[in-house]
Parts: structure tokens; C-alpha cells; sequence
């Protein structure tokens, strides 16, 4: 039974930051991906930043140079560093992992990923 378990949103200024848990249970796939999303009131969720098991990364557009994913194999715990924050950046970040290895990079495609967890509120002003 796979569990994720997010934690570390709040509520920040512009231009502070933020960083953001994703503490996996009963996850243990040599080879997998991990990712973090993001939802907006009345928009469609959107991948921001992917992690797999070979340590290759994915970032949106949008925020590349300003968040950073990376993973604490021994804690099994995924997190994303947030800098320089925007109000733009203001939504629901959902931690997301799944089974297998893609190529080139692990995808920012919500379809790929299987397992979900409940989502952290960030809120910038």
C-alpha cells in the first residue's frame, strides 16, 4: 500500500521561500519516478518538477532556476525547494510517484503518474 504524505506549504511573500516534504510509504521500486504538481482554483493540474531513480530531473518552464527537487533515499522522502516565490505560484502542490523510468527525463505528465497524495496548500502574496 503506497502512501504519500505532503507537508511544508504555507503562506510566504513574494520572494521568500518554501520547502516542500513528500514522505512515500510502502514505495519501493528501484526503478520509479517522482514528481510535484500544482493546481490552481479553476485551472488543470500541472506538473512543476519530476525526480527519477537515475537521478535525472524535469522542471516546467516556469520555474526553472527557482525550485529544485531532490530525494533522501534513506528517508524515502521527496522535497521541493522553493525561491524567489510568485504569486503565481499559488496553489495546491500535490506529490506524485509511479512505477518505471521514462526517456529522455521523468515526465511532468499527470497520466504517468499512479500514485497521489492529499496535496499542501501554498499560498504567496
Amino acid at each position: 500500500h503506497v502512501q504519500l504524505v505532503e507537508s511544508g506549504g504555507g503562506s510566504v511573500q513574494a520572494g521568500g521561500s518554501l520547502r516542500l516534504s513528500c514522505a512515500a510509504s510502502g514505495y519501493t521500486y528501484n526503478r520509479n519516478c517522482m514528481a510535484w504538481f500544482r493546481q490552481a482554483p479553476g485551472k488543470e493540474r500541472e506538473g512543476v518538477a519530476a525526480l527519477d531513480s537515475g537521478g535525472r530531473t524535469n522542471y516546467a518552464n516556469g520555474v526553472k532556476g527557482r525550485f529544485t527537487i531532490s530525494k533522501d533515499n534513506a528517508e524515502n522522502t521527496l522535497y521541493l525547494q522553493m525561491n524567489m516565490l510568485k504569486p503565481e505560484d499559488t496553489a495546491m502542490y500535490y506529490c506524485a510517484a509511479t512505477r518505471g523510468m521514462a526517456w529522455p527525463v521523468p515526465p511532468l505528465v499527470r497520466n504517468w503518474y499512479g500514485y497521489w497524495g492529499q496535496g499542501t496548500q501554498v499560498t504567496v502574496s
